[in-house]
């Protein structure tokens, strides 16, 4: 089980990253080997910090940006919600779209992040048994 105080500590480096969408910061919080992708997916579309910093930087490269909503500790995980703008999503929902992502923790970095529509769906992966 992570510190507390640790786990708080991560959560202030992951809204800071997220919201001036500075990717150096966001490297510090992420293990080497984190996984990024859908619920469930054995084989997610990112498989190491690399391949995560390179996801969100297309992103912010293609004109997309995100607000951070909410940064909430549950355990070993970070709730994060986010208002996407500049995506085809977004535009398709009236120029925002909520999103919402799970990052695990283990050994004070950040090792599985796993993307949602919903809070409630985050919410019931993050209490499901592992």
């Amino acid at each position: 089980m992570e510190n507390p105080e640790s786990m708080e500590h991560l959560a202030h480096q992951v809204r800071v990253a997220l919201e001036s969408a500075d990717l150096a910061v966001f490297t510090d919080s992420l293990d080497a080997n984190v996984r990024w992708g859908p619920p469930d997916d054995p084989s997610p579309p990112c498989q190491n910090r690399e391949q995560v910093l390179a996801w969100y930087e297309r992103g912010k490269a293609s004109g997309a940006t995100a607000t951070v909503s909410e940064v909430t500790v549950l355990g070993d995980q970070l709730l994060v919600g986010l208002v996407v703008r500049g995506t085809g999503e977004s535009q398709k929902r009236g120029g925002q779209a909520l999103r919402w992502q799970l990052l695990s923790v283990h050994d004070g970095l950040v090792n599985e992040i796993v993307g949602f529509d919903s809070r409630n769906e985050a919410l019931a992966h993050a209490a499901a048994p592992k």
